[in-house]
């Protein structure tokens, strides 16, 4: 097999305990390349602890997770992966471009990359704005400007459009995909399920295990739901075939 034609992501009977719980039971899914995957399902489901297990900062306690082809966390994977977590990762002190300017350094990122990720998250016009004077969808654009300074392959996004008014959350979508479109892989979760149908492709997670993987259209079509929140709901009352 080629190696564009690999998943962005493997994982193989995955295991995760926090806090002496199982969070992730033996999970195995691939996540392909290209295009906007959206990861849903109700909070506590275990969404970022799978996304944490991903970017390579989660311990296991068994299985394997392959990234790129490579095994979670390896180093040469730090340029080729960018994560965007919920909790603010820029400093509000800063000005975009000094945020920016600081991150590229520790990241190494090249020549002109402070520019091109401004422009990739619309924030030239606010430069030299400090980014505690901005409002919440430019702060969030902020972090995830940082995240591109290096144009990863693959972007995993958790929860980046919390708290934010629908237009806003809106422009974000329309990033992801001008992104997605130009060449890379995002994995974005969420547990406001009228997201899911902005995906390419969804992963509905419930209690550590996910229970469909497919595109939103084949999804409804398959259980006759309305929208992805009666899909969720039908697929959660089916009748478990292990006992």
């Amino acid at each position: 097999m080629a190696a564009n034609d690999e998943p962005a992501v493997r994982t193989r009977e995955l295991r995760v305990e926090r806090g002496g719980n199982l969070v992730l039971p033996r999970l195995d899914l691939e996540i392909p390349r290209g295009g906007v995957t959206g990861l849903l399902g109700p909070s506590g489901c275990g969404k970022s602890t799978l996304m944490r297990a991903i970017v390579g900062v989660q311990r296991l306690a068994g299985g394997e997770v392959e990234v790129l082809g490579l095994p979670a966390g390896s180093p040469a994977l730090r340029s080729r992966v960018g994560y965007v977590t919920q909790a603010p990762s820029v400093y509000g002190d800063l000005s975009v471009r000094e945020n920016l300017a600081f991150f590229g350094r520790v990241l190494g990122a090249g020549p002109g990359a402070v520019d091109e990720a401004m422009a990739a998250v619309s924030l030239e016009a606010y430069a030299d704005r400090r980014a505690m004077q901005l409002s919440g969808g430019q702060f969030a654009r902020v972090s995830l400007a940082v995240a591109l300074l290096n144009e990863p392959e693959l972007l995993v996004l958790d929860e980046p459009t919390v708290g934010l008014d629908p237009v806003l959350r809106g422009e974000l979508w329309d990033m992801f995909h001008r992104l997605g479109a130009a060449g890379t892989t995002l994995l974005v979760s969420s547990h406001v399920m009228d997201e899911a149908m902005r995906c390419d492709e969804l992963l509905l997670m419930r209690e550590g295990r996910v229970i469909a993987q497919e595109p939103p259209g084949a999804l409804l079509e398959r259980t006759g739901a309305k929208d992805v929140e009666g899909a969720f709901m039908a697929l959660v009352e089916e009748p478990s075939e292990v006992a």
